[in-house]
């Protein structure tokens, strides 16, 4: 068993998190699914997370610095080494991803829907570049793709979390809100994912603190959560303590059964079966 969902909710902390997504949390108490708390990376922004998550390299090394340095990932991330091993990556993603590990930069004229072109590492990929685009819409893309050509790799990336707290803050019903909201949509496709034979791995880039902000130091900004639904991870509640971001890299990497790159850390801070 190898197929792989990856679930990055774009700027869910852990507390919120923790709060609101109900059937998560639910999958925990019952003994079937995985919980942690992540402690990210720095700095805590968008474009330099997803480097690192799907790398497992720290922003020094991979030099997605910020936001605003827009090229190709110039490392072995995840979705290379899926290409390398023969597996298909699809994704209904942020157009930055495009610009990681497709094209860029993007051109949202000609590049919003990308399946087999050559030279890209995301096989099926539907690109929105507009942070209201809605998450239900952005779900529903991804089921595109999924049912439609099956890949062994899948992504979905909603963004409406990181917008209602730019706007609003993390202490805003607002951005409580769109957690729940996304909580809703998960809980609403999981039980297929799971019975078409999907793992599902959970989580996000960062997080958000009171003033809409996130780039920095601070918890709010820093911790988030981490669930993962595997035969292959033991199950239950392993968030009363931090681990470190890089692990997501080589977990991706395991429940695909696929080699890890050079640099990523052993994969020592999950508990595997």
């Amino acid at each position: 068993m190898s197929k792989t969902i990856f679930v990055l909710l774009d700027a869910c902390g852990y507390e919120v998190g923790t709060e609101y997504l109900g059937y998560l949390e639910h999958l925990v108490d019952y003994g079937m699914a995985a919980k942690y708390r992540v402690r990210g990376e720095l700095p805590s922004m968008s474009r330099p997370m997803y480097e690192t998550l799907l790398t497992g390299m720290p922003s020094h090394v991979h030099g997605i610095t910020c936001n605003e340095v827009i090229r190709r990932s110039n490392q072995e991330s995840v979705l290379h080494l899926c290409k390398k091993s023969g597996l298909t990556v699809g994704g209904a993603v942020y157009f930055w991803m495009s610009e990681l590990y497709n094209k860029a930069p993007f051109d949202k004229h000609n590049d919003r829907i990308q399946f087999n072109r050559e030279g890209n590492l995301i096989d099926y990929g539907i690109f929105y570049w507009e942070d209201t685009y809605p998450d239900s819409h952005l779900f529903q893309d991804g089921e595109f793709i999924r049912k439609s050509y099956k890949p062994d790799f899948m992504m979905y990336h909603p963004m409406s979390i990181d917008l209602a707290g730019h706007t609003y803050g993390a202490d805003s019903k607002e951005y409580a809100w769109k957690v729940a909201d996304n909580g809703c949509l998960i809980a609403d496709l999981l039980p297929s994912w799971i019975e078409d034979g999907y793992q599902v791995v959970v989580t996000a880039d960062h997080g958000m603190d009171d003033r809409g902000i996130h780039c920095g130091i601070a918890d709010k900004q820093r911790d988030v959560p981490l669930y993962i639904i595997s035969p292959l991870v033991e199950n239950g509640h392993f968030d009363d303590h931090s681990i470190r971001q890089r692990n997501i890299a080589p977990l991706l990497c395991r429940l695909l059964e696929i080699e890890t790159a050079k640099g990523m850390i052993e994969l020592d801070e999950i508990h595997l079966k």
